[in-house]
């Protein structure tokens, strides 16, 4: 029997890359987090992100975020390409070596994945492991490089890649509320230089600063920048975020709205929606998180006006 021939051309699922090509376009962008289950039954998630077909570009897979286990963010996403829903898989640096990420890279190019949004990765001690042994052997740049690297052909150490070069479209994070200026200046232009594609921001409470950072640092870099906008459910939820979530503070003005509410959760969308109708006016798009309420995007993006996505 002769030895088994696998065809070369690229497993797909269906899912046209809408992302890139509306982010190339000039499109407004919506994306939305998702978290993979803690476990093996993803129907939790898949309900989740089915909620937000039509409504969103791509759906981010987080890996490992705030240091907390779960499923692996590259089976989550291909679990959600089959659903087609285009997803954005996020890869982390804590938990791999320069050979591990640039294995999950490979994998991710073979299994029809995209999107990669190029991470260091939260503190081990943040997490449900706090005696983990974190890896840290690169951080978010040196990612970003490496994965241009693989676009190019070759690998972390300059040698060929024989079978075949990956076309990663990758993305970085990005704080505007950073308390350093300068550091938050030389770090956007490092991630630049390393050929991030987009930027999703962390969660946005001060949009004078947004328009500044959109002003001052992000003018004419020609990348699409998305504003990061929470689902606040309660002012105890707000509170809890401004003591427990380092550079973000919730103002008391909303804090107050939100204690003030007869319905805290309704009027934590209409905050969302709110903020949606901001950050359209000062940059490319919206990045939605709204933790175990994914089923509340729509109606968030409903009320900020927001249209279906065109397929």
């Amino acid at each position: 029997m002769s030895d088994l021939q696998v065809s070369s051309r690229t497993i797909s699922f269906g899912v046209p890359s809408t992302f890139r090509q509306a982010a190339q376009s000039g499109q407004f962008l919506i994306t939305a987090e998702v978290m993979p289950p803690k476990g093996g039954n993803p129907a939790h998630m898949i309900e989740m992100a089915t909620l937000l077909k039509g409504r969103v570009h791509a759906v981010n897979i987080t890996d490992g975020s705030r240091a907390v286990l779960r499923m692996s963010s590259l089976a989550a996403s291909v679990i959600l390409a089959q659903q087609g829903i285009e997803p954005i898989c996020q890869m982390a640096c804590r938990d791999r070596n320069c050979i591990a990420l640039q294995a999950d890279l490979m994998g991710a190019q073979a299994l029809g994945i995209r999107n990669i949004l190029a991470l260091t990765g939260d503190p081990i001690k943040a997490g449900d492991h706090p005696g983990a042994r974190g890896v840290f052997e690169l951080e978010s740049v040196r990612l970003l490089k490496l994965i241009d690297k693989l676009n190019q052909g070759v690998d972390f150490n300059d040698k060929p890649l024989p079978d075949g070069a990956t076309d990663l479209f990758v993305g970085a994070a990005v704080d505007p509320q950073c308390q350093s200026w300068s550091g938050l200046q030389r770090r956007f232009e490092r991630k630049l230089a390393a050929g991030a594609q987009f930027f999703q921001s962390q969660l946005i409470s001060d949009f004078d600063r947004l328009e500044k950072f959109m002003v001052q640092v992000a003018a004419g870099c020609n990348k699409p920048i998305l504003a990061g906008i929470f689902l606040l459910k309660s002012a105890k939820n707000a509170q809890f975020i401004n003591r427990n979530v380092p550079g973000v503070h919730i103002p008391q003005e909303i804090i107050d709205r939100l204690e003030r509410a007869s319905d805290p959760l309704q009027e934590g969308i209409q905050i969302a929606a709110e903020q949606v109708q901001m950050a359209r006016q000062l940059c490319q798009g919206v990045h939605m998180m709204a933790v175990r309420r994914e089923d509340l995007i729509p109606q968030i993006l409903d009320r900020a006006g927001i249209a279906a996505v065109a397929a």
